[in-house]
């Protein structure tokens, strides 16, 4: 709820150019550039669909094969609904971009969305297989250094990036809910279908 309550206040004060603009214009301006494009458009490019789709993909195959289809299947349909939440929102807002300022539909970020959910939604589905932490770390750099990459290059302002992870963390909370639920033993199931 709380992340709906601030995704609806950025995109309130992007719509009506509110005063959240001008740190996150000043920020982008004293970000950008400031490290090499070749550094941030690979930082970048883990956000795009071929990069991130099939780590995803890897992750849902694990769970599945373990038994855990409901968590599968959940991170799928959370994976299918980022375009669905997030092209309607560019083509409403209509947000030019840090460098693009003639071109339109920047806000919120597909690519950290992408990211978010490929990544962090494949290590909740496979964590309860290592029992550590590390899937939920490298999850988090890759999403993180998708985001700073889409900032840094210019492709992105700051809170479009910020929108896209308050729009995306209800879905990971159900990939997550759907993760605890576990798998559906064969001798419930038994008893269900008998």
């Amino acid at each position: 709820m709380l992340c709906g309550l601030l995704f609806s206040l950025v995109t309130w004060q992007v719509l009506v150019s509110g005063p959240l603009l001008a740190p996150d214009h000043a920020l982008s301006r004293a970000l950008v550039r400031t490290v090499p494009d070749s550094v941030t458009e690979r930082l970048s490019d883990l956000g795009n669909i071929p990069v991130a789709l099939p780590v995803l993909a890897l992750a849902m195959a694990y769970a599945a094969r373990r038994g855990r289809l409901l968590a599968a299947g959940t991170a799928g349909l959370a994976m299918a609904l980022v375009p669905a939440l997030v092209i309607p929102f560019k083509l409403w807002t209509a947000r030019p971009g840090p460098l693009e300022p003639w071109a339109a539909g920047y806000f919120p970020s597909g690519h950290t969305a992408t990211a978010a959910v490929a990544y962090v939604g494949a290590a909740l589905l496979v964590r309860p297989y290592t029992r550590r932490a590390w899937p939920t770390a490298v999850a988090l750099v890759l999403t993180g250094a998708t985001a700073v990459g889409l900032i840094l290059r210019g492709w992105h302002w700051p809170l479009d990036v910020l929108a896209s992870l308050l729009l995306c963390t209800p879905l990971l909370l159900g990939v997550g809910l759907a993760v605890r639920r576990g798998p559906v033993s064969r001798r419930s199931t038994r008893r269900s279908s008998g």
